[in-house]
């Protein structure tokens, strides 16, 4: 009968257990209430997760189109390639084809200034030598 009035789990009249006391079948009461730990809805610089998704480059992509159409196929390749990459898990692996097709874009768009310029240096070598070889007295 006195083991039941020591056990505050069986009394009637419980009496608040002391701090480090086991109860019944050594339950460990709880001396304080427990805050849950509080977590940070973004991760921050210096904590653990993903890297942000690396631009697509799309942009890049596009001027590929526009300026040089076969780099376009290997650009629009890379573009599509960023998130399932970076969605799986393999982060360097989305940057490299973020960088690729912006690369690819830059690539294009120079090959089309050098074309250009080309293409005005041949129509001003033309216009020279046609210019050169008119004579005015066959009219």
């Amino acid at each position: 009968m006195t083991e039941s009035s020591s056990n505050p789990e069986v009394s009637s009249n419980p009496v608040p257990p002391k701090p480090g006391d086991t109860g019944a079948y050594g339950y460990q009461y709880p001396t304080q209430q427990q805050q849950p730990p509080q977590s940070q809805p973004y991760p921050y610089p210096g904590q653990y997760g993903p890297p942000p998704l690396p631009p697509s480059n799309a942009g890049w992509a596009v001027a590929a189109v526009l300026f040089f159409w076969p780099l376009a196929f290997a650009a629009f390749n890379h573009v599509h390639d960023v998130y399932p990459k970076w969605a799986m898990g393999d982060y360097q692996g989305a940057q490299y084809a973020s960088d690729r097709a912006k690369a690819l874009g830059k690539i294009a768009l120079w090959i089309w200034v050098a074309l250009i310029v080309v293409f005005v240096i041949g129509y001003a070598i033309l216009i020279i030598a046609l210019v050169a070889n008119s004579n005015t007295s066959s009219w």
